[in-house]
């Protein structure tokens, strides 16, 4: 600096003898011909610093950094990823405004809106997911066609009910993760809502819906993201339309476990009399040893079960899982687990898959009685009202077991069991899933 300061005299000095009009000139075109060449040498010279600042900032306020020149060079980005676990997604939100905005929402509500806003910080497309699963359309009732609810799922550690037996068994730990991995690219996109931003949008969606008098459903969030085209550009297509359908199915298995009422008992005697009767010709009458019941063998023995267990009215299908079944008995249940293992009957793999289909089938067809019936929503609507008592007996039983097991079992208020029971009912959702 010293050395240009009396280069710059020096050039002054020289010029003192012309005229003044001259010496401007002069002095401009000695600018424009040193300047460059200066700044360069004090741009190279490099201050002492002995502070480190930390800043943790929201991308968006990222043009405050660049817009200041001298940062340029020293500044260093590590980027944080946005939160990808819808999880804590909501436990931020509980953070911001309290645990007591989970008492305006339907079970599992809450959660869907924090899927919304994590959609929008995924990748569309995953080549590993679609290495494990080749053919997403198959889940189409559950999922959307970019599995992104599937990778929500795997990335809070949860592998979802609705995935087939192959498929969970190719989920082994090198496919979890290559998935896992893809969290070191996602939630950076500028399509990304971000956390400061996701807050907003749920003081504005809840605002909007706190205060009507039914509790926040799946339809409030559908048409609340929907009808706005600034949160409807960042949500991938279709996926607003398959979280309602998944919400869907979730809350139909919710009811069907609600309202499942058959004794168990009964269900495993039934079974252990079919596997004690399937090694003996038709006609034969036997006692089972496993519990002590007369067995005539018929074709309607095996059928009645069959018809339930395989849920199917085609003979060849029944014929041909009957053959399995007495294969998987007599090849492993009989000579293996009980004969070498020493395992009791009800500890085998095979009566545990029975017990399993048996209980799912049952499960499947148990609003089919009242679905169809006004009486059932009526008393559902009147559940405790002085009018819910003047229904027949055997609706007050159900109606009753219904309700009281939502709310033990899935943590439903009263006023919310009731809510979804006439929402299942309103829009036919067993048709959607048969």
């Amino acid at each position: 600096l010293e050395k240009r300061g009396a280069f710059l005299y020096s050039i002054q000095a020289s010029l003192r003898g012309c005229a003044w009009g001259e010496i401007g000139g002069a002095m401009d075109q000695v600018r424009l011909y040193i300047e460059p060449t200066l700044n360069n040498l004090v741009e190279q010279i490099e201050e002492r610093v002995n502070s480190l600042f930390l800043v943790l900032m929201n991308p968006e306020d990222k043009e405050v950094i660049d817009s200041i020149k001298s940062f340029g060079d020293r500044v260093q980005r590590i980027p944080i990823p946005y939160v990808l676990d819808y999880h804590t997604e909501v436990e931020i939100y509980y953070n911001k405004f309290g645990t007591e905005i989970d008492d305006k929402f339907l079970p599992g509500v809450l959660e869907n809106f924090a899927k919304v806003v994590i959609s929008t910080r995924l990748n569309e497309t995953s080549e590993n997911l679609l290495e494990w699963i080749n053919d997403p359309i198959k889940y189409i009732k559950f999922c959307d066609k970019n599995l992104l609810l599937l990778k929500m799922d795997i990335y809070t550690g949860q592998i979802p009910s609705w995935l087939s037996e192959d498929d969970r068994k190719k989920f082994n730990a090198k496919i979890r993760r290559k998935i896992i991995s893809e969290t070191e690219a996602e939630g950076q996109d500028e399509n990304s809502i971000s956390g400061r931003k996701s807050i907003e949008i749920f003081n504005e969606f809840y605002s909007k819906y706190s205060k009507n008098g039914t509790l926040i459903d799946m339809s409030k969030v559908h048409n609340f993201f929907s009808s706005q085209n600034g949160y409807t550009k960042k949500i991938p297509s279709g996926f607003l339309d398959s979280l309602v359908t998944l919400y869907d199915y979730n809350i139909l298995q919710e009811v069907k476990e609600s309202l499942y009422n058959y004794n168990k008992t009964e269900i495993s005697n039934s079974i252990l009399n079919y596997l004690f009767a399937i090694n003996f010709e038709i006609g034969s009458k036997v006692k089972c040893n496993y519990t002590g019941s007369e067995i005539e063998i018929t074709e309607e023995f095996f059928n009645k079960i069959e018809d339930i267990i395989s849920r199917s009215s085609d003979m060849k299908a029944k014929k041909q899982f009957r053959e399995y079944v007495q294969k998987e008995y007599t090849s492993k249940t009989l000579s293996y687990e009980m004969g070498v293992e020493e395992r009791d009957i009800k500890d085998t793999s095979l009566y545990k898959l029975l017990m399993e289909k048996y209980q799912y089938s049952l499960k499947e067809d148990v609003l089919s009685p009242f679905i169809e019936k006004d009486n059932f929503r009526n008393a559902i609507k009147d559940y405790g009202t002085p009018e819910f008592n003047s229904y027949e007996k055997k609706i007050i039983k159900d109606v009753k077991f219904l309700i009281r097991n939502l709310q033990k079992k899935y943590n439903y208020t009263e006023k919310g069991a009731k809510q979804v029971c006439i929402y299942v009912v309103d829009n036919k959702i067993p048709e959607k899933f048969k």
